[in-house]
């Protein structure tokens, strides 16, 4: 039995489309597909890379943040020093103004006790004197 030739163009025919569906459709499909693959791929370590560079960037700029905090922080730690020593300068130098108010107020307060006292004893002296003259009705020298 010999084969009819009807499936031999067949098979021919199938083969010839095989070709050019290859050539045609599946070659230029499969380019563009792994063109894709390589493109995503490409994408994909550039999205890595710019991560990556995001996280450094960052780290840098917390590090950047931190010492500009530190830097700061120093800065008032020194401005209150500062301050609390001149705080405590003007409280010396208003209790020393105080102590020599209050001990310059004793010496005028020593002082006016005793002239008082001497005025109270020149006039005790002077009252007595009169006393006992009116007592007497004389004069004592």
């Amino acid at each position: 039995m010999i084969p009819d030739l009807s499936v031999l163009w067949v098979i021919l025919l199938v083969l010839v489309l095989t070709v050019i569906v290859q050539r045609l459709l599946f070659a230029p499909l499969l380019h563009v597909m792994h063109e894709r693959e390589s493109a995503t791929a490409k994408a994909q370590a550039l999205a890595a890379e710019a991560g990556r560079r995001a996280a450094t960037a960052s780290a840098d700029y917390d590090a950047q943040l931190s010492a500009a905090r530190n830097e700061a922080y120093r800065q008032m730690e020194t401005v209150r020093r500062e301050a609390l020593e001149r705080s405590t300068a003007f409280v010396a130098k208003a209790r020393q103004d105080a102590d020599a108010s209050r001990a310059d107020a004793l010496r005028a307060l020593d002082a006016d006790v005793s002239s008082a006292r001497a005025a109270l004893e020149t006039e005790a002296q002077a009252l007595s004197q009169s006393i006992v003259e009116r007592v007497l009705e004389r004069r004592v020298s």
